[in-house]
């Protein structure tokens, strides 16, 4: 297997060290208590180019060998909660790797374009190497000019890939490479006919056209591909209709009305068969792709068997956004299958930071750890180009804590992601994600 650089836990003894293996990391559990009080970065946020080293409580003098690194977040704004977090896991991953010549300068980009523009500006002017984030695609649309007049490279957070491309790179997760997995997946168990419920945005809008490409891709059909408002309150007419239920229901009375006029007994056993159902007729598609997560997922899903879209027939499907520890909650949701990172690649980050900040990291904050521990990695080569195209988009990838990545001449991130099942009492794989690339290409 090749080299994979790997993004793993420190040892006890807390060094700070980053290293170049074969193999999977070790995970290794850092008792509660034993990394001390981590700095905090926000005196730091958005000094104007010219301040820099000007007073030595703000920051130190640079030496020659200073690797500076920008991450830019809303720290202020509607997304403050969310861009917090990635503060906190980008300073784990600070202190779990980077030397003393690493320094990480932090700017608010207020959670707008403007903000961003104006952040990712005075990173520039403070010598950055590197700008890690924004968070939103039209924050990373408004530094990319400045960006790349500088020929400084961004690795955002985004999951936007028409943003990605010339030193832009996202790391956000991509939905169409949730959709092939999993769609691959259920295609390998015999399904060949899919439907689609997604929210009318551009999310839903990709989710659905990566599904289309995939099923027809290994010999399948999209046969019905309905989106719904994401802003509404309630989703019954939508489901109703998605179900054909009025004309389903209409159907199966009109034959019960007919079994009934006629007085034999084959039409009385007949008639005792449908007593149970809702409905009369297949739906045209086995495996049915929900493409949302959260509350809407919730109450679309809750829909499905009252209009007779019944789980134990129809294998549920959906993307990241199910990646939930408690979603086996909703029993329409049981048995269903979505693509997502292996989760104990993740499980030791989520302990580390619950035992720091004494809450439970949101989602996608493991973006921002191993984001600062790839160019950490990245940093202790030697030569003046550590940040190349070239050394950015290793094809081995490397190790993270959402498993395998790797960022790929296009500008996206590539990902090895497993196949989950969702249960009452917790999510278990049922398709193992690949631990390098080679095994993708195999």
């Amino acid at each position: 297997m090749p080299a994979t650089a790997t993004i793993s836990q420190p040892p006890p003894t807390h060094q700070k060290q980053a290293t170049l293996s074969a193999t999977q990391p070790q995970q290794k559990i850092l008792p509660p208590g034993s990394i001390p009080q981590l700095p905090s970065f926000l005196p730091l946020l958005n000094r104007p180019a010219g301040a820099v080293g000007t007073q030595e409580q703000d920051v130190r003098v640079p030496t020659t060998d200073t690797v500076r690194i920008a991450i830019l977040l809303p720290l202020t704004g509607s997304n403050a909660q969310i861009g917090k977090a990635l503060l906190n896991a980008a300073q784990l991953a600070l202190f779990d790797f980077a030397d003393s010549r690493f320094e990480l300068l932090p700017h608010d980009t207020k959670g707008n374009p403007e903000g961003a523009a104006s952040a990712a500006r005075f990173a520039i002017g403070d010598g950055a190497s590197v700008i890690l984030g924004p968070l939103l695609s039209s924050s990373v649309r408004a530094i990319a000019p400045s960006a790349q007049a500088a020929n400084v490279p961004v690795v955002a957070f985004s999951n936007d890939r028409s943003i990605a491309g010339n030193g832009i790179y996202t790391l956000g997760f991509i939905p169409s490479e949730q959709v092939n997995r999993v769609v691959r997946f259920a295609q390998s168990r015999g399904f060949t006919r899919f439907g689609a419920l997604a929210p009318d945005n551009d999310y839903g809008a990709r989710v659905v056209e990566a599904l289309q490409k995939t099923a027809q891709a290994n010999g399948g059909t999209l046969t019905r591909a309905q989106f719904y408002d994401p802003g509404a309150d309630d989703f019954t007419d939508v489901v109703r209709e998605f179900a054909d239920y009025d004309s389903r229901r209409r159907e199966l009375l009109e034959q019960r009305k007919e079994l009934e006029a006629q007085d034999d007994e084959i039409s009385k056993s007949a008639l005792r068969r449908l007593e149970n159902l809702q409905t009369l007729g297949d739906l045209p598609f086995e495996a049915l792709l929900v493409a949302d997560g959260g509350k809407r997922l919730l109450s679309v899903a809750a829909l499905l068997p009252f209009y007779d879209i019944d789980p134990g027939t129809v294998q549920m499907l959906g993307t990241g956004q199910w990646d939930e520890p408690d979603i086996g909650k909703e029993p329409a949701l049981i048995g269903g299958w979505y693509a997502a990172p292996p989760p104990f690649a993740r499980a030791e980050f989520d302990k580390q930071y619950q035992e720091i900040y004494g809450n439970r990291p949101p989602r996608l904050v493991t973006m921002a750890y191993d984001a600062i521990a790839l160019i950490s990695v990245l940093a202790r080569q030697e030569g003046a180009s550590l940040f190349t195209s070239k050394t950015l988009t290793n094809p081995n990838g490397f190790w993270g804590r959402d498993g395998v990545f790797r960022l790929t001449p296009s500008g996206t991130a590539e990902r090895g992601l497993a196949v989950m099942e969702i249960g009452l009492d917790g999510n278990k794989i049922v398709s193992k994600a690949p631990e390098s690339f080679q095994a993708l290409t195999n």
